[in-house]
């Protein structure tokens, strides 16, 4: 699963909740900030797993920053091994 989050996303610490939060769920992923002010989250995981990692996003008290989110379905790629925050 993609998602794209804009809204109020970047040097909030928005990256490294979600990070905190992913610890909770069995998925592993990447996080990161896009140039045009989005940030990126590719999450892999169980199809039940996911669908109860997104909300729980929101409702860890990041609904406030977020404006929108763009939510792209696709098979999982197995290149992960572990949640991280991206540097790029």
């Amino acid at each position: 699963m993609t998602v794209y989050y804009s809204g109020r996303v970047q040097g909030v610490g928005f990256r490294y909740a979600v990070k905190k939060i992913a610890a909770g769920f069995e998925v592993v992923g990447t996080i990161r900030n896009l140039t045009d002010g989005r940030v990126e989250l590719i999450v892999e995981g169980s199809r039940t797993e996911l669908e109860e990692f997104r909300p729980a996003i929101r409702d860890a008290g990041l609904a406030g920053f977020i404006q929108d989110e763009r939510v792209e379905w696709s098979d999982a790629q197995n290149t992960f091994r572990n949640f991280e925050i991206s540097r790029q």
